[in-house]
């Protein structure tokens, strides 16, 4: 859903010898109702929840610190990640060197590197994942009503106050919000089906009363309205979506097991998440080089505008490209993401793990917003690319990916 989606949302237009970057939800608001379809990032990290309340028990259950929890899930996470950064910073030297503009390198790099925003927050939140379980475990419910409260309070302040830098912490609050909604899944504590749908239909009030009698845009994704946007920084409207969607999901939770018990389902879902990180942060680096061989060739399969009866009935068709660019791809690429860490591989101290990921989340946060190319100040996007070398190599994961 989030790969689709951000191949329609992406809407570049071939005019005249120009290429014209363009975002679907702009030049046709009516399209922004697609985002409360294609906006699944809360269940990304209500998966989260549930994989990090697992392996936590898991963990306890051999003995194993938080030191050697944490280093096996920061390799999961940053591998595949740094196969990503490390391309596009030769790509970026290269077409440097090649006399390319900066604004070009940065708007193509910018773009292809959006992805990894959620890396940068959700590192953060696994971080803080034993004590958000610990927290889970002794309080329940209370721990996760601590937190909505915690992002509704500055969701307040962002509208009444116009404290606006204060919503960036929404970033925490609302994700560790939706983060504990796992655990609850986890612990089978959110109820029958019927429950269920009900929890799902008050989420879906709470977001109707939210962007139709409140201040918050309809678009679930994006910044389609200027100086104002549900995901930059997050907003409460993202857990109620959360909601929502999680309710529908877990309702037909018992129908689906049994869908999956097919040996060949199963088998292809094993094969696909063993290879989604790969997927995910590849996917809009696949569309920007298939944009610019186009643009190369003379606009080819770019000069339909975006949005007319002639660019949709030809969406299956470039969609249907991309997946096939992008699958063999992510095939190559994916034995760096299953591959498990290295048995000969020191643990790092948790400390230094820490501080490490701290590191690679705002490299990685600088390079989602900025990308390579014309910085803000000089070199910031090179320092940016180094810090996040260091945080790897400060929190052990070079070790592991040189090994490879």
């Amino acid at each position: 859903m989030v790969v689709t989606g951000h191949w329609l949302v992406a809407a570049a237009w071939y005019q005249d010898g120009t290429l014209i970057p363009g975002d679907l939800l702009e030049l046709r608001p009516r399209t922004q109702w697609l985002t409360w379809l294609f906006q699944v990032m809360p269940i990304f990290f209500i998966v989260g929840g549930y994989a990090n309340a697992v392996s936590l028990e898991s963990a306890k259950r051999r003995g194993v610190g938080y030191a050697g929890w944490l280093a096996t899930r920061l390799h999961r996470l940053v591998t595949p990640l740094l196969a990503l950064l490390l391309g596009w910073g030769v790509l970026a030297t290269l077409l440097y060197f090649f006399g390319v503009s900066g604004d070009i390198t940065r708007l193509a790099s910018r773009g292809a590197l959006i992805p990894t925003w959620f890396l940068a927050i959700y590192i953060a939140i696994v971080l803080l994942a034993p004590l958000t379980y610990k927290a889970w475990q002794r309080w329940g419910f209370a721990s996760l009503f601590g937190f909505v409260a915690a992002g509704a309070l500055v969701d307040a302040a962002f509208f009444t106050a116009d404290m606006e830098w204060l919503g960036w912490t929404n970033y925490f609050w609302v994700w560790l919000s939706v983060h504990h909604l796992g655990f609850a899944w986890r612990d089978g504590r959110l109820g029958s089906p019927a429950r269920l749908l009900m929890y799902s239909a008050l989420g879906f009030g709470v977001l109707w009363l939210l962007i139709f009698k409140g201040p918050y845009p309809f678009a679930m994704v994006g910044s389609p309205d200027e100086g104002l946007s549900n995901t930059l920084p997050p907003k409460m409207t993202l857990f109620a979506l959360g909601v929502f969607q999680f309710g529908l999901l877990l309702a037909i939770e018992a129908p689906m097991r049994k869908f999956l018990s097919n040996v060949r389902v199963w088998a292809a879902t094993v094969l696909i998440n063993s290879m989604i990180m790969t997927l995910y942060l590849w996917h809009i680096t696949v569309m920007i080089v298939v944009v610019a061989l186009c643009y190369m060739a003379d606009g080819f399969g770019l000069r339909t505008e975006p949005g007319t009866f002639e660019w949709w009935i030809t969406r299956p068709v470039w969609i249907g490209v991309l997946y096939a660019i992008l699958l063999p791809l992510t095939l190559a690429l994916s034995p760096l993401e299953r591959r498990a860490r290295p048995a000969d591989s020191p643990i790092p101290p948790a400390a230094r793990q820490v501080g490490g990921a701290l590191l690679i989340c705002v490299g990685v946060a600088y390079l989602a917003l900025f990308g390579f190319g014309s910085a803000p100040l000089p070199f910031l996007d090179i320092i940016a690319f180094f810090t996040v070398i260091a945080g790897s190599w400060l929190s052990g994961l070079l070790h592991g990916f040189k090994s490879g």
